[in-house]
């Protein structure tokens, strides 16, 4: 009984004169991790208001606050641990071993968080547009500071890594893809009232686009045939649909015109005679 009673007292001693020799210090640190959680929240509130006044990018803006936010915290964080007495040095030098480790192991996460903020900051496409990159064809869902969601027509996400964006050739068609067909029609035809026919029919479709002209003229002179080509443009999202519809209108509409489309032809001359 007697030994623990001395126990409780050296620790009760202890107590007592790390408070009186460093409560001051405490107390101290504490109201710098206040003033700074505060100052964060304030530096975070107005940079995040100021960006988005100017016309930034709100993803871009997000990250700049909340980075703004972390520098002014780890700062007051620094301030605290100088008023308690303990060197940072030891930390910054932890600190900077394990950024190296990190980001050797994350490089590629690091490179897709860089492209992002490059994609943010350049815009070269937003919410809504077609682009074709690595040959991979779809619109614009969503973009993130690590990666792009992109949804084809047949309602598939496409999940594709910033850094595959950058340094790449891409191809932004905006709200529409281009689709390109051809027909063969026979050397006796006439090519100009084909060409009239085609025209007619992707007129009366509604949901090509009225803003880009189709193009429709002579493609190639084939063995058998000569052959129409046309482009147009489409909503991404019915791309394959409105191509074989207009595939089939265009089908019919020669037909009804009693313009023939001429199967391959092979002509073969036997010479000599067989004993």
């Amino acid at each position: 009984m007697d030994k623990e009673l001395h126990e409780a007292g050296r620790f009760y001693t202890v107590v007592v004169d790390f408070f009186a020799n460093y409560s001051l210090q405490i107390i101290g640190a504490v109201i710098i991790l206040f003033i700074g959680v505060l100052a964060s929240r304030y530096a975070h509130k107005y940079t995040l208001r100021a960006l988005l006044k100017h016309h930034m990018d709100e993803t871009l803006s997000a990250f700049v606050a909340n980075l703004i936010r972390f520098l002014v915290v780890a700062m007051m964080v620094i301030l605290a641990l100088g008023k308690l007495g303990i060197s940072i040095a030891p930390f910054i030098a932890a600190l900077g071993a394990i950024s190296l480790t990190a980001g050797l192991a994350l490089q590629g996460s690091v490179s897709n968080f860089a492209a992002g903020i490059v994609l943010v900051a350049t815009k070269p496409f937003k919410i809504g547009d077609t682009i074709t990159v690595h040959n991979i064809h779809g619109e614009v869902q969503e973009i993130k500071l690590s990666y792009t969601i992109l949804v084809n027509e047949d309602k598939e996400q496409i999940t594709i890594p910033n850094k595959y964006m950058i340094g790449e050739i891409l191809v932004n068609s905006y709200a529409y893809r281009i689709v390109e067909g051809s027909v063969g029609v026979s050397y006796d035809s006439d090519a100009e009232e084909v060409i009239k026919i085609i025209k007619e029919v992707l007129s009366k479709h509604e949901r090509i686009s009225k803003n880009n002209e189709p193009n429709i003229g002579i493609e190639k002179f084939a063995e058998s045939s000569i052959d129409i080509g046309y482009r147009y443009w489409v909503p991404t999202n019915s791309f394959f649909k409105i191509q074989y519809e207009i595939n089939l209108k265009v089908l019919h509409a020669l037909n009804s015109a009693n313009i023939v489309i001429p199967f391959p032809q092979r002509e073969i001359r036997m010479t000599g005679s067989q004993a």
